[in-house]
């Protein structure tokens, strides 16, 4: 080492004194154990090849110079680049001082195969090098491969499973094992060689060239019978492969079949089950030539153990800590929630990316930091705004503001500081769960406080939109908790309703109240109009057409919607409409939380609502049930009545997946008048919204309470009425200039004209001082309408 760091005019004291002042930096000395960082892991990996590439047989100080040298980022990779101590400087002077140890036969030396060589990877080269991920598990499947491999002919094992349960990384494993001695004696001085057919096809222009390619590589493998393995990933690939012209072209499969079958060529395919039986049971002769080796998918416990071994690996190249609890999460919420993939890959895709979005926060500003730039931004814009109208006393009230929150920006980022240099970032469970809360929109992070509380309380929220119904709006609020809480049963949808209850009674209305309240977006709902599915060709609508028929690639309308968003709530409205062949899809859906649709893909109903509402037995509801004062062993009579009818129209199997069948209320006087008030809310909010601050006079909410009043049309009535006389008259006052942005206006119904009439009235007073003044309403109201008195104004004819 003191020769090596001679060579670049450094003194080892030196160095040493750099060390120890570099190092008390620190606050106070690390009490307890130490254990191994990331960097060091990465450094140690980096030793590994450098000794591989140089050509050594053990791994010295002076390799691990270099891996510090190449790590890149750490005090000890700054301190040797301040000192010239580049990677490239160092394998130049580790060489010339120790020499290449191409004795040993490490060093690269030109192999015997050059054609295949260009289109292929050595395995066993790589493994030997450290360039292969660990491989944990699969013992039987590399087991079982080998003794296929053991055969004297027919040796040609196919690894056949679902994309991403670790069919490649077998074959890595069996590569790693090779080079470690851990296989038998025929086996072991063997090279494990990967082909990509689709390199050997590339570029290939002419007729005959990719021919020619081929028995190149074949007779190179002849050649060397017994000394190499192939391995084709994707080994459906030659079946047809170079007959693109369509001129009688060479197919691949045809020539390696007798050289399989004479046991000339010893080879590996690795191919799903699907494209296993499209392509090559499909060709009896080649079938028989492979020995299939099924590979499960791996269990949540087993992906565990898969996680814990490639730990090293994501903490070297992410320079991050990845905690037990980060490992969990990322195999069971994989598991739960990401159902279009397979196990180990699903879960490792997300402990990957859960570390680089580690890495990346620690590296990029906090988003505190970023927010409270854009506060000070705002706050600076409003000061220099406060003086240059002369509101000095404002724009100094501003200026503390701006010190107290530059303070604490100032905090903020020596905290983040002073944690980047620590380099203690951990991946935990929580960053685990905010990549999949992204990846799929389901919120499975812990609850928040504030969640919490809109959990207890969603009674309140659903009936600030909902009036009455106070069956329904509980049912589906201990649905709700139940789940979010983790303790509803696995494997089915979250809740399964059915709503029954006259037209206008607010069954839709709960559904859209319960997506804004949940999912925080009435988007979250997904409506199917049950209706249009009356007829029986029309129920593979639902679920895709099956192939060869019109419109197989479009998918279904009720699978690809929650395959798109599988946490939102399903509305299947007006489901007596539909055909009865449409209940035998949605059996398995009620039951079992899953669905296959015409592609052969199974979508996933188990974070999914489900509300389906019907209007059977509304005439006795309307009878027997009006509103809040029908409660009790009324209500009981009544729904037994409805289910009655019920059992009249659906099948028991039917009616028994429903976790629960709601009977709503017919709406009294007290409701309409409450959803008066609701519907005059959102008039305002519009009016609000185009610059008009409106009021009702109390005559106006009496008239809408009683002409809305219609039992057996609900709310519906209601809704139609403040449309064709509140609305429209609004907008016939607007559009002619009698009301304009900035006034105020009380508008009331006129018995005698009978049509609502509009009043402009004064703004209230604004307050002396303000708390917060607010750029965006410093304009004055101008003073010819301001000075105006209130008048009476005519609307409903238009005059002005």
């Amino acid at each position: 080492m003191k020769t090596i760091l001679g060579q670049f005019k450094i003194k080892v004291d030196d160095l040493e004194q750099q060390i120890e002042s570099e190092a008390k930096r620190g606050e106070k000395p690390f009490e307890g154990e130490i254990g191994v960082s990331p960097r060091v892991k990465d450094a140690l990996s980096r030793a590994f090849v450098a000794s591989n590439e140089l050509g050594h047989s053990y791994v010295g100080p002076e390799h691990f110079l270099i891996g510090l040298a190449e790590e890149g980022e750490g005090l000890a990779a700054n301190l040797l680049r301040r000192y010239g101590l580049t990677p490239q400087a160092l394998r130049q002077q580790v060489s010339k001082v120790v020499g290449k140890g191409a004795e040993d036969g490490r060093a690269e030396t030109p192999t015997n195969t050059p054609e295949l060589d260009k289109y292929s990877r050595d395995l066993t080269k790589m493994a030997r090098e450290g360039k292969l991920d660990p491989v944990i598990g699969r013992a039987q499947e590399i087991e079982t491969t080998i003794e296929v491999l053991a055969r004297r002919k027919k040796n040609n094992p196919v690894l056949i499973g679902e994309p991403g349960v670790g069919k490649t990384a077998i074959v890595e494993g069996l590569a790693q094992r090779m080079v470690a001695g851990e296989v038998p004696e025929t086996l072991r001085d063997k090279r494990l060689v990967e082909l990509n057919i689709n390199a050997m096809v590339a570029g290939a222009k002419y007729r005959g060239e990719f021919e020619e390619r081929v028995q190149k590589v074949l007779k190179e493998v002849t050649e060397h019978q017994g000394e190499m393995i192939l391995f084709i990933d994707e080994v459906h690939t030659i079946v047809g492969a170079g007959q693109g012209g369509g001129e009688g072209g060479l197919d691949v499969a045809n020539v390696f079949k007798p050289m399989m079958a004479r046991g000339e060529l010893n080879l590996i395919g690795a191919t799903t089950l699907n494209e296993y039986q499209k392509y090559i049971e499909k060709d009896a002769a080649l079938e028989r030539r492979f020995q299939p080796v099924m590979v499960p998918e791996p269990t949540v416990a087993q992906t565990m153990m898969i996680l814990r071994g490639l730990r090293d690996t994501f903490e070297a190249h992410h320079k991050v800590s990845i905690t037990e609890d980060a490992i969990i999460a990322a195999a069971e919420l994989s598991d739960r929630y990401i159902t279009a993939r397979f196990l180990p890959d699903k879960a490792i895709d997300l402990l990957d990316q859960a570390a680089a979005r580690v890495k990346l926060s620690a590296t990029a500003r906090p988003v505190a930091v970023q927010e409270l730039e854009s506060e000070l931004h705002q706050l600076r814009r409003e000061q220099d705004y406060m003086a240059s109208r002369k509101q000095y006393d404002k724009a100094a009230e501003l200026g503390k503001r701006i010190e107290a929150k530059e303070a604490e920006l100032k905090k903020l980022i020596e905290d983040w500081e002073r944690e980047r240099a620590s380099g203690s970032a951990e991946v935990k469970a929580e960053h685990v769960a905010q990549i999949v809360s992204r990846l799929t929109g389901i919120p499975v992070n812990e609850l928040t406080v504030e969640e919490r509380e809109k959990l207890l309380h969603l009674e309140q929220r659903l009936h600030e939109r909902l009036v009455g119904q106070d069956e329904a709006v509980r049912a589906v609020a201990d649905a709700v908790r139940l789940s979010r809480a983790g303790l509803r049963e696995g494997g089915k949808p979250v809740a399964t309703f059915l709503f029954l209850g006259p037209t206008g009674v607010g069954k839709t209305e709960l559904a859209k109240a319960l997506a804004e309240s949940i999912y925080g977006d009435e988007g979250a709902l997904l409506r199917i109009d049950m209706s249009e599915y009356g007829e029986r060709h029309t129920v593979a609508r639902l679920v895709g057409a099956p192939p060869g028929y019109v419109g197989y690639d479009e998918g279904g309308q009720l699978t690809e919607k929650v395959r798109r968003k599988p946490y939102s709530v399903l509305l299947l409205d007006e489901i007596e409409k539909a055909h009865p062949d449409v209940y035998n899809i949605l059996l398995q859906v009620f039951d079992d939380g899953r669905l296959t649709d015409g592609k052969g893909r199974v979508v996933d109903f188990t974070n999914t609502i489900i509300i389906a509402t019907s209007n059977l037995g509304s005439d006795i509801i309307q009878r027997r049930l009006k509103a809040r004062s029908a409660a009790g062993e009324e209500y009981e009579k009544t729904k037994s009545e409805v289910m009655d009818v019920l059992r009249g129209h659906f099948r028991p199997e039917f009616i028994n997946r429903i976790d629960e069948i709601i009977v709503f209320h017919a709406l009294g006087k007290e409701e309409i008048r409450h959803i008066v008030g609701l519907q005059l809310d959102r008039v305002a909010r519009n009016a609000a919204s185009q610059g008009v601050t409106l009021t009702f006079d109390q005559t106006l909410i009496d008239h809408f309470a009683e002409e809305g009043y219609k039992p057996e049309f609900g709310a519906r009535e209601l809704k139609r009425l403040i449309r064709s006389e509140l609305e429209t008259a609004l907008a016939r006052e607007m559009l002619g200039g009698g009301i304009g942005k900035g006034d105020h206006a009380s508008a009331r119904w006129d018995d005698k004209a009978e049509r609502v009439v509009f009043e402009r009235q004064e703004p209230p007073a604004k307050p002396a001082e303000p708390e917060k003044p607010d750029a965006a309403n410093v304009a004055e109201t101008p003073p010819s309408d301001a000075s105006k008195p209130a008048r009476k104004k005519k609307s409903a004819d238009g005059e002005s």
